[in-house]
Protein backbone atom coordinates (compact mmCIF):
# COMPACT_ATOMS: atom_id res chain seq x y z
CA UNK A 1 0.00 0.00 0.00
CA UNK A 2 1.50 3.52 -0.73
CA UNK A 3 2.25 6.05 1.57
CA UNK A 4 -1.01 8.38 2.30
CA UNK A 5 -3.46 5.57 1.17
CA UNK A 6 -5.85 4.41 3.63
CA UNK A 7 -8.37 1.50 3.40
CA UNK A 8 -11.81 1.73 4.18
CA UNK A 9 -14.26 0.15 5.83
CA UNK A 10 -16.35 -2.17 4.26
CA UNK A 11 -18.87 -5.13 4.33
CA UNK A 12 -18.32 -7.54 1.61
CA UNK A 13 -16.84 -10.28 3.61
CA UNK A 14 -18.76 -11.89 6.97
CA UNK A 15 -21.48 -9.55 6.53
CA UNK A 16 -20.33 -7.41 9.33
CA UNK A 17 -18.02 -4.33 8.92
CA UNK A 18 -14.21 -4.72 8.60
CA UNK A 19 -11.09 -3.16 7.22
CA UNK A 20 -11.58 -3.44 3.34
CA UNK A 21 -8.67 -5.88 1.74
CA UNK A 22 -9.08 -7.86 5.53
CA UNK A 23 -10.72 -10.26 7.39
CA UNK A 24 -11.06 -8.07 11.03
CA UNK A 25 -14.01 -6.85 11.70
CA UNK A 26 -14.49 -3.39 12.99
CA UNK A 27 -15.93 -5.17 15.65
CA UNK A 28 -12.87 -7.06 16.50
CA UNK A 29 -10.81 -4.16 16.67
CA UNK A 30 -13.01 -2.58 18.83
CA UNK A 31 -12.88 -5.70 21.23
CA UNK A 32 -9.03 -5.93 21.01
CA UNK A 33 -8.33 -2.08 21.95
CA UNK A 34 -11.20 -1.32 24.26
CA UNK A 35 -12.22 -4.14 25.77
CA UNK A 36 -9.13 -5.98 26.49
CA UNK A 37 -6.74 -2.57 26.23
CA UNK A 38 -4.64 -3.35 23.84
CA UNK A 39 -2.28 -0.57 22.18
CA UNK A 40 -3.75 0.69 18.88
CA UNK A 41 0.01 0.42 17.51
CA UNK A 42 0.37 -2.78 18.82
CA UNK A 43 -2.88 -4.43 16.88
CA UNK A 44 -2.06 -2.67 13.59
CA UNK A 45 1.35 -4.14 13.85
CA UNK A 46 -0.04 -8.05 14.70
CA UNK A 47 -2.61 -7.27 11.90
CA UNK A 48 -0.25 -5.65 9.02
CA UNK A 49 -2.53 -2.79 9.30
CA UNK A 50 -1.93 1.30 9.48
CA UNK A 51 -2.31 2.71 12.69
CA UNK A 52 -5.10 4.84 10.74
CA UNK A 53 -7.28 1.66 9.87
CA UNK A 54 -7.47 0.92 13.76
CA UNK A 55 -8.18 4.61 14.81
CA UNK A 56 -10.60 4.53 11.48
CA UNK A 57 -12.28 1.28 12.31
CA UNK A 58 -12.93 2.74 16.24
CA UNK A 59 -14.33 5.74 14.95
CA UNK A 60 -16.40 3.99 12.73
CA UNK A 61 -17.84 1.36 15.51
CA UNK A 62 -18.72 4.23 17.94
CA UNK A 63 -19.98 6.72 14.99
CA UNK A 64 -22.81 3.74 14.22
CA UNK A 65 -23.81 2.22 17.24
CA UNK A 66 -27.26 0.78 16.29
CA UNK A 67 -25.41 -0.96 13.26
CA UNK A 68 -22.73 -2.39 15.63
CA UNK A 69 -24.97 -3.50 18.25
CA UNK A 70 -27.64 -5.21 15.34
CA UNK A 71 -23.68 -7.09 14.22
CA UNK A 72 -23.54 -8.15 17.79
CA UNK A 73 -27.05 -9.19 18.49
CA UNK A 74 -26.91 -10.73 15.11
CA UNK A 75 -23.42 -12.90 15.93
CA UNK A 76 -24.83 -13.58 19.20
CA UNK A 77 -27.88 -15.21 17.74
CA UNK A 78 -26.06 -17.21 15.16
CA UNK A 79 -23.74 -18.64 18.45
CA UNK A 80 -26.96 -19.68 20.20
CA UNK A 81 -28.84 -21.33 16.82
CA UNK A 82 -25.16 -23.27 16.27
CA UNK A 83 -24.79 -24.59 20.06
CA UNK A 84 -28.76 -25.48 20.03
CA UNK A 85 -27.55 -27.45 16.88
CA UNK A 86 -24.96 -29.53 18.44
CA UNK A 87 -26.35 -33.41 18.96
CA UNK A 88 -24.66 -33.90 22.07
CA UNK A 89 -24.87 -37.54 24.33
CA UNK A 90 -28.07 -37.74 26.62
CA UNK A 91 -26.65 -35.91 30.01
CA UNK A 92 -23.85 -34.33 28.80
CA UNK A 93 -24.47 -30.22 28.81
CA UNK A 94 -22.39 -27.46 27.08
CA UNK A 95 -20.34 -26.66 29.97
CA UNK A 96 -19.57 -29.96 31.07
CA UNK A 97 -15.78 -30.58 31.58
Amino acid sequence: MSEGESRRIARELLSEPHIRGRRISVRQVYALVEERGEDPEAVADRYDLDVADVYHALAYYHDHPREMRDVEEAREDAMEDFRESIDRPEGVGPDAA
